[in-house]
C-alpha cells in the first residue's frame, strides 16, 4: 500500500481528531468496528506503541498507548462502555480480520516476489 505524501503536522492534527471522535463516541463498540473495518481502538493504540518504539524519545508499552487513544486506563473504557459481543458481532468480526490476514499474505507475497532491491522492470525487454 503507498499512502501519498502527507505533512507530518497534518498528519497529526488529523490522528488527534480520529482519537478525539473516538473517545467522544463510547456507543461505538470496538467488535463493531472490527467487523466494519478490521481495526478498533485496541488496533490503533497498538500501532502507537508501535511508532513509538521506532521514533525518538520513549516508548510507549500498550497501557500508555490504551490510555491516550481510550482517554482514560481501558478498563474504565471498559467498564463504562463495553457490552457483550453478540454471536453475529463476532461472527463479522472474524470475517472481516480474514480479510485483514488476506491482504498481508498478498502484500508479503508481492514482497517476496519483487523485493524493493531488486524492482521488477518498467520497460519492455530488449530483443
Amino acid at each position: 500500500m503507498t499512502i501519498p505524501p502527507l505533512d507530518d503536522a497534518v498528519a497529526a492534527a488529523a490522528f488527534r481528531r480520529l482519537i478525539g471522535h473516538l473517545q467522544l463516541r463510547g456507543d461505538a463498540q470496538n467488535v463493531d468496528l472490527m467487523g466494519l473495518a478490521g481495526f478498533c481502538r485496541n488496533c490503533l493504540a497498538d500501532w502507537v506503541s508501535e511508532a513509538s518504539a521506532a521514533a525518538p524519545g520513549r516508548t510507549l508499552d500498550r497501557g500508555e498507548a490504551r490510555h491516550i487513544v481510550y482517554g482514560m486506563p481501558y478498563a474504565e473504557w471498559k467498564a463504562l462502555h463495553q457490552r457483550e459481543a453478540t454471536p453475529a458481532q463476532l461472527a463479522r468480526m472474524a470475517e472481516s480480520v480474514a480479510k485483514n490476514n488476506e491482504q498481508a499474505a498478498l502484500d508479503e507475497a508481492l514482497e517476496e516476489s519483487f523485493p524493493a532491491s531488486d524492482p521488477p522492470s518498467q520497460t519492455a525487454p530488449h530483443p
